[in-house]
């Protein structure tokens, strides 16, 4: 029997690709009159090219933008600011999410977040998501001082939720942070599906959060 479930949030919960581009076009014509003069689509294009869809740090993307750009008007670290105070109002969640989230709750699964990234930031957007409280425990790899794949904070979150590995299923994106990872642990790994990777190995394979819902009561 399942009896928690465990996400990640970055591309499994929160439509982060989706979720940039809504940031950064609305950052680019709110700062127009000093990133004007930059082409629109051109800038859009190197922002989400210098992301690296979330690997890099944004101190990076954005000294990197300005030095490209010879942006004089405003600083890297204003732009940095702008966007930690800013990227909360533009998170796009991926379809059925609160249904998904109301349909675990009903069967008494307990429920759990790991998310690498930066404790306050991931916060506000886990908030603006509108899904804190379906979660028993949420799990940020600063806060922690823990990254994925690390088996601790897999372990961590089971401990939090009281719960064994074998009573379990991750679900995430990442082939080795999420998947490989909690497998290894003795949870049951569920990729949901990213068009970044092919073959990805996992006991489960999913499109939409709904199609969970078979597979926990195959259990």
């Amino acid at each position: 029997m399942i009896k928690a479930i465990i996400f990640d949030l970055d591309g499994t919960l929160l439509n982060r690709d989706a979720s940039v581009v809504k940031f950064i076009e609305e950052q680019y014509e709110r700062l127009n009159d000093v990133l004007g003069y930059i082409p629109k689509e051109e800038y859009i294009k190197r922002f989400i090219e210098l992301d690296y869809r979330g690997y890099i740090w944004k101190d990076k993307v954005y000294q990197k933008l300005t030095q490209e750009y010879n942006i004089r008007k405003i600083s890297w670290e204003t732009l940095l600011e702008d966007y930690l105070a800013t990227f909360k109002n533009h998170c796009v969640p991926f379809p059925n999410l609160i249904h998904m989230l109301e349909e675990l709750k009903k069967r008494s699964i307990r429920l759990g977040m790991i998310t690498n990234g930066f404790g306050q930031f991931q916060m506000d957007n886990i908030k603006a998501l509108g899904i804190t409280d379906y979660f028993d425990s949420i799990i940020i790899s600063e806060t922690e001082g823990l990254r994925k794949p690390n088996p601790a904070i897999f372990h961590r979150a089971l401990n939090r939720l009281g719960i064994d590995a074998s009573e379990s299923i991750f679900v995430g994106d990442h082939p080795d942070n999420d998947v490989a990872a909690s497998m290894n642990v003795g949870m049951k790994g569920v990729w949901k599906k990213d068009p970044q990777w092919n073959d990805v190995e996992a006991d489960f394979i999913i499109d939409d959060l709904l199609e969970l819902m078979p597979i926990v009561e195959r259990f």
